[in-house]
C-alpha cells in the first residue's frame, strides 16, 4: 500500500468524532510517532493546499496504533487543530495560508566526505526496514546536516508531487540530527513550524540542509535548540522550509545507542553521541 492511502486512512469519522490512529510505520523514536507525520496528517484533516504554513507544539508523546481524537476548528488565522489522548492534549496546531516570497535561511548541503548519520531499523524517516518509510540517509560536516533523497513511489499523490508528508518528515529528522549533534543528547522535536513554498514532482530529488551554525540554544533553557532548515528540488527552487525546536532529554541517547548498534558503525554512533558511545 502507498504511504500515502496509509496516511489517509489513518483519518477516520468527521467533525468531534474523527479519530486519527496512526499507523506504527510512522514512527520516529521507539514507540512514538514521527513529528513530521504528525503535522501532515493535520494538513490533512485541514484540507491544505497552495502555499501554507504548518504549525504544531508538542506537548505529549504521541503514541501508535492508538485511536486518537483530533479536533478541527476554521477560524479566520487559518484551521487550529487539536490531538487528544483520552482528555489529555498531545499536540496542538495549525494549518494557515500564507503569501510568500520563496525566501528562507539557506544552508548548502554537507561535503562529500561528510560523515554519515546514525540510521534504525524502523524510523519513518531513516528506517532501513521500514517498507513505507523514506529510506532517508542523511550526514553531516563541520557546517551542516543534510542529504539528497530521491521519492519513492509511495510518497506521490494522485497529482504527481511530493505528499507533504516527505516534506515534514525530511524536515523534522534533518532537524532533530542539528539538535543532536549541538548538545550530544538524543531527546525530541517540540515545536514544528514548516512553510510549504512550492510542489515538486515525484521523480525529482530533494535536498534538505541546515546550516551547524545557525543552531541557537534558548537563553532561558539551553536544552532547547532552535533549528533552520531547507528542502529544494533539483533546479535549486525552495520547496519547503522549518523553523523547529529540538529539546536535549539527558540520557535518551543512551538507550538509543544500544538499539542503533547492531545496524550502524560505531564511528557513525561516536561523531553524532560521543558521550554514551563504546569506545569512545
Amino acid at each position: 500500500m502507498l504511504t500515502t492511502e496509509v496516511l489517509r486512512v489513518a483519518v477516520e469519522g468527521d467533525g468531534d468524532a474523527r479519530v486519527l490512529t496512526l499507523d506504527r510505520a510512522f514512527q520516529g523514536l521507539p514507540d512514538t510517532a514521527h513529528g513530521g507525520s504528525v503535522l501532515a496528517a493535520f494538513d490533512l484533516v485541514a484540507g491544505g493546499g497552495g502555499r501554507r504554513r504548518l504549525d504544531g507544539r508538542y506537548l505529549r508523546r504521541v503514541p501508535l496504533g492508538v485511536p486518537l481524537r483530533i479536533h478541527a476548528r476554521p477560524a479566520a488565522d487559518g484551521c487550529h487543530l487539536e490531538l487528544l489522548e483520552r482528555d489529555s492534549v498531545l499536540v496542538r496546531g495549525r494549518v494557515a495560508p500564507v503569501s510568500d516570497d520563496d525566501r528562507a535561511d539557506d544552508a548548502a548541503p554537507p561535503a562529500g566526505d561528510a560523515m554519515d548519520l546514525p540510521i534504525s531499523r524502523t524510523c519513518f524517516a531513516c528506517g532501513m526496514d521500514n517498507p513505507l518509510g523514506l529510506g532517508l540517509r542523511l550526514r553531516a560536516d563541520g557546517d551542516t546536516v543534510g542529504g539528497t533523497w530521491m521519492p519513492r513511489p509511495g510518497f506521490a499523490t494522485a497529482g504527481g508531487v511530493v505528499a507533504p508528508v516527505a516534506l515534514t518528515t525530511l524536515l523534522d529528522e534533518a532537524a532533530f540530527w542539528l539538535g543532536a549533534l549541538a548538545t550530544g543528547e538524543a531527546g525530541m522535536t517540540t515545536e514544528l513550524r514548516v512553510t510549504l513554498h512550492g510542489e515538486a514532482a515525484a521523480g525529482t530529488p530533494i535536498t534538505v540542509a541546515g546550516a551547524r551554525a545557525a543552531v541557537r540554544p534558548r537563553p532561558d533553557d539551553p536544552r532547547y535548540q532552535d533549528t533552520a532548515v531547507t528542502a529544494r528540488d533539483a533546479d535549486g527552487r525552495l520547496i519547503a522550509s522549518a523553523a523547529i525546536t529540538f529539546v536535549a532529554v539527558r540520557g535518551a541517547a543512551r538507550k538509543l545507542v544500544t538499539g542503533m548498534l547492531a545496524v550502524n558503525s560505531p564511528a557513525v554512533l561516536r561523531f553524532a553521541f560521543p558521550a554514551y558511545t563504546p569506545g569512545a
